[in-house]
């Protein structure tokens, strides 16, 4: 990254601000309903609430290398940094080829589009007729509000994450009250529920998947108040409320509706509100996953813009992509280009497969992003780091394997997704061949 486009963002996000960025960039939507797939591969409440917390263990390691990567390198582009100065311009480019220009989009039209269904369920439009328009409005309104800057959009942000934390709230305390004191059910053996061997294994897939989402944070590093502080604060602070929310979200679940009743349940979070409250509890919650949803495409969209904008500065794309605005010290531009190609995929759509294909490639990139950790220590062994990883390289290793071993686990169970997920990434290779040639003959 240039002096320029590194100074061209304004410091302005304290510590919460940080921790809503990774709060809302990790609980979605998922977790109002991955949880019922989860209960379909355990065999007993323990295992559930046991698998919730080694996934978030497991992914509190792999925070913590961001948070070393972070403090070491606070610059806007996150993994694209750190995989361009480790491991060259290639790699960095097919990364940013397969996220910035895929992946970020399609799981903002993918999740733009869980929200619309939700608000539309809950206000009684006919979902056949408003879903995509109120999809697209939505990333229209997300991208018109950080074209004034991360501040405004970091304002949004906090407003519905405490919004999305006041519905985990109130599905706890249903949970608790239609326990009616009976909490040792919730660890309970369902006798009915037998679950073949290494299904537990299996079980850890959608945790993981819904522990995602906390590498955002360092997209904006470069916008980070002393982000050698800030970064391993936040994201500790921020992954740690996470794992607290989820687990006892999940309890919520097990006492509310029992493991039986979590298993066979489509919209688990709705029914819990159903059986205290009838419809209209139904309806509530309905709302609060829709405000879940929009902060996270909130985040997606001004995480991925800096990605965007960081290629294009580097002449890994248009030059227009990498200009950050005067007076907003906002990139525009590149926020434009992602807000659209997301609409464009909601109108079309297209979304769901891209999403699907690109689950590999987004692991990948996690496992190669902290592999640079590697690198970073042996390069500069006796330059001081603001912040190091706690039992380094255990962390690293342990965070990388486990990653590599759900990227296999998943090319098991979806061989076609999977190849499909690697032949995308695997296309970026000659664009970014053609892309310096190009380059090359309008420089001479």
């Amino acid at each position: 990254m240039t002096a320029e486009t590194s100074s061209a963002y304004l410091r302005r996000l304290g510590t919460w601000d940080a921790a809503a960025i990774v709060i809302g960039g990790v609980i979605g939507g998922g977790i109002f309903r991955t949880a019922s797939t989860v209960a379909e591969r355990t065999a007993s409440g323990a295992q559930l609430l046991t698998l919730w917390a080694i996934g978030g263990l497991l992914t509190l390691a792999g925070v913590l290398c961001y948070a070393e990567l972070g403090a070491r390198r606070p610059h806007a582009g996150g993994v694209y940094i750190y995989l361009r100065e480790a491991f060259g311009q290639l790699p960095a480019f097919l990364f940013g080829w397969t996220m910035a220009l895929i992946n970020y989009p399609g799981s903002v039209a993918a999740v733009a589009t869980t929200f619309a269904d939700y608000l539309c369920a809950a206000v009684g439009l006919d979902t056949r007729m408003w879903v995509k328009p109120v999809a697209a409005g939505a990333i229209a309104f997300i991208v018109g509000v950080n074209f004034f800057g991360i501040r405004a959009g970091s304002r949004m942000l906090n407003v519905f994450t405490v919004l999305k934390l006041t519905a985990i709230a109130l599905l706890v305390v249903v949970g608790v009250v239609l326990a009616h004191g009976q909490f040792g059910a919730v660890l309970a053996t369902d006798t009915a529920h037998p679950v073949a061997p290494g299904a537990f294994f299996g079980a850890l897939l959608p945790v993981l998947f819904s522990y995602g989402g906390f590498h955002y944070l360092n997209d904006l590093a470069g916008e980070v108040r002393e982000p050698q502080r800030t970064l391993p604060r936040a994201l500790g602070l921020g992954l740690g409320g996470v794992v607290i929310c989820y687990v006892m979200v999940n309890f919520a679940y097990l006492a509310g509706l029992g493991h039986a009743g979590l298993a066979a349940s489509q919209a688990p979070a709705a029914d819990l509100m159903r059986r205290l409250f009838g419809e209209n509890g139904a309806t509530v919650i309905a709302i609060g996953i829709a405000c879940s949803t929009f902060g996270y495409c909130s985040i997606a969209i001004a995480g991925g813009a800096r990605v965007l904008q960081t290629m294009g500065a580097d002449g890994m794309l248009f030059n227009a992509v990498g200009r950050i605005h005067a007076r907003s010290h906002a990139p525009r531009v590149a926020l434009a280009v992602l807000g659209g190609w997301a609409i464009v995929l909601v109108v079309s759509g297209s979304f769901g497969q891209l999403v699907d294909y690109t689950t590999v490639g987004e692991w990948l990139s996690h496992a190669f992003g902290i592999a640079t950790l590697f690198w970073y220590r042996r390069r500069f062994r006796n330059e001081p780091s603001p912040y190091r990883v706690p039992f380094y390289p255990v962390l690293p290793l342990l965070f990388v394997c486990t990653v590599l071993g759900v990227i296999i686990v998943t090319s098991i169970k979806s061989p076609g997704d999977a190849g499909m997920s690697l032949a995308l990434i695997a296309a970026g290779a000659p664009v970014y061949y053609v892309w310096r040639a190009w380059q090359r003959r309008r420089a001479a």
